[in-house]
């Protein structure tokens, strides 16, 4: 995985780039803050604006080491301002910090149970599979309290990177049944740490506190073959 500007400074949602390459429908920049997506985690939303317009970034497409971003129309210019929807990131960061307390909670409670998928989507909904051939579904019910308990602790989420050799040697820090961990060039893994709770591999976006999260209430929990159980989680406003 090649180095991302959004990890190392996750707070720019605006940014100064050059056009460095073009193909019909996408540019590549010189440099981006845009997340491109993985792991489940959709990829960032937002525009490229030049001197007099302005295009949507439909997606971003990796390739050769290089982030395409493809856009709905041709940008006449090669000095462009990269526009990061903010809204629509905080939404991601939100269900996939949920996801990583979810998933401590029940690899802690379900003797080390491995995650076999993940999706998130834009509606403020995720799934996350697990191995899990003798659950109760109940019990998986049950942990709604607890993970709300984690969100509202306020506890301190944070980035480090450790070498790839080191993260196939430590329990636990890898939680895929069949993903390997998101390596840097470097041959480094970066580490999501939940402080107190948990450690695991994983290149998306988070939170930098718990807290900063909506509640999540657990929607559905689903038996997807014989040892594959699926939960579903939702944000919810606690104005409302």
């Amino acid at each position: 995985m090649s180095f991302y500007h959004c990890h190392s400074d996750p707070e720019c949602f605006v940014f100064y780039a050059r056009i460095v390459a073009r193909r019909p429908g996408a540019v590549c920049l010189d440099k981006s803050y845009f997340y491109p997506g993985g792991g489940g985690q959709l990829p960032d939303r937002g525009v490229l604006r030049w001197v007099d317009g302005e295009t949507a970034v439909t997606h971003i497409e990796q390739a050769e080491g290089r982030l395409w971003h493809c856009v709905e129309t041709d940008i006449p210019s090669d000095d462009v301002i990269g526009v990061i929807d903010e809204q629509f990131r905080s939404l991601m960061c939100q269900l996939h910090t949920s996801l990583h307390v979810l998933n401590a909670i029940v690899y802690q409670h379900f003797d080390g149970a491995l995650v076999t998928g993940v999706q998130m989507s834009a509606d403020g909904t995720a799934r996350i599979d697990f191995d899990l051939p003798r659950a109760d579904n109940q019990q998986l019910r049950d942990i709604e309290p607890e993970l709300n308990g984690v969100i509202l602790a306020d506890l301190p989420v944070r980035a480090l990177y450790v070498p790839a050799a080191e993260a196939e040697r430590e329990a636990g820090l890898v939680r895929s049944r069949s993903v390997a961990p998101p390596r840097q060039e470097n041959d480094m893994v970066r580490i999501i740490e939940i402080e107190g709770l948990d450690r695991q591999a994983c290149g998306g976006t988070h939170l930098a506190r718990t807290s900063q999260s909506m509640p999540v209430r657990i929607l559905k929990i689903e038996n997807k073959g014989q040892r594959n159980r699926r939960i579903r989680i939702g944000l919810v406003d606690d104005a409302i």
